[in-house]
This record gives C-alpha cells, sequence and structure tokens, in this order.
C-alpha cells in the first residue's frame, strides 16, 4: 500500500522505476529499520566515493544522527533498492530556521553496480520532486567536475 512518510509531500511510496539496463528498482523512504543497511551500502562504495560525502556514513553513529533528522524531518530519503539489495539514495536536507527554510542541499550516491543506468538521474527527479512540494527555493547539489552525467541531470532539472 502507498505511502506517504515525509511531512508536506504528497508523492506515494513505495513507487518503482525501470533502469535503462531494464532492473526494476524500488523506491521508498527510508526509515530507521535501514541504518545497519545504509552503513553497509557506504562500506561497499569506492574509496575515492567516500572522500567525496559530506559525512562519513561508514559510521553508524552518523547513521544514527541522519535517522534523527529524518525523524525530525530535516532530512528526506528516499531509498533505492534492487531485489532487496539497497543500490542508492537520494537524499534532501532541509533548514527548519525561519530566515532558511526556504534552503535544501540534495546528496546522491548510486551503488557501482548501478551506475550509468539512470539510478542517478530517476532518485535526482525524485528527490526534486519532493522539494519542489515542499516549497523550497534554492536547492544545491554538489558534484566534481568530472560527473559529466550527474551535471547534465541536474542541469536538466533547471540547475
Amino acid at each position: 500500500m502507498p505511502t506517504t512518510d515525509a511531512p508536506g509531500t504528497r508523492r506515494a511510496y513505495p513507487r518503482a522505476i525501470t533502469l535503462d539496463s531494464g532492473t526494476a528498482i524500488t523506491l521508498r523512504f527510508m526509515t530507521a529499520a535501514d541504518a545497519d543497511a545504509v552503513v553497509s551500502f557506504a562500506k561497499s562504495l569506492p574509496a575515492d566515493d567516500l572522500l567525496f560525502l559530506r559525512t562519513d556514513i561508514t559510521s553508524p553513529s552518523v547513521v544514527a544522527q541522519w535517522v534523527k533528522n529524518l525523524a525530525t524531518g530535516r532530512t528526506i530519503t528516499v531509498i533505492a533498492e534492487a531485489g532487496g539489495e539497497m543500490a542508492g539514495y537520494a537524499s534532501l536536507h532541509h533548514h527548519e530556521t525561519s530566515w532558511q527554510r526556504h534552503l535544501g542541499e540534495i546528496r546522491i550516491q548510486a551503488g557501482q553496480r548501478y551506475r550509468s543506468q539512470g539510478l542517478g538521474r530517476g532518485l535526482a527527479g525524485e528527490v526534486f520532486a519532493l522539494a519542489t512540494e515542499l516549497g523550497l527555493r534554492k536547492i544545491v547539489a554538489q558534484m566534481t567536475v568530472d560527473q559529466k552525467g550527474a551535471i547534465a541531470t541536474f542541469e536538466r532539472l533547471g540547475f
């Protein structure tokens, strides 16, 4: 049964998308029960990917704080799963202070097996739609200059 677990949003989850490779992906909101899976996913990422993460999500205590931010509504995270395996995630981090309430930051990570198949593009579209529903007016996404696909994806979204 579809649910909307993020305050201020209307998008129902779980949602299904199909990657360019034909792989079926289920998108759903992250919950506290996903903490261990997120840590395992992070530990499976190449070392170079970990260098550019804003926080060390290989640390259970950091992921525990992420879960607290989910509970308070400061963060909304969409998990992508393929056959019960975490394939990636997209997070929207936004501020509660009144003068920053219109600001948000998007963070996306796709697992190595699912790259160059449209997962990042699908996750970006999902989290951007959530940001729009929340009324965020300034959204930031950071990536390295060599991530041509990511740059193109965000340009298509209007960045």
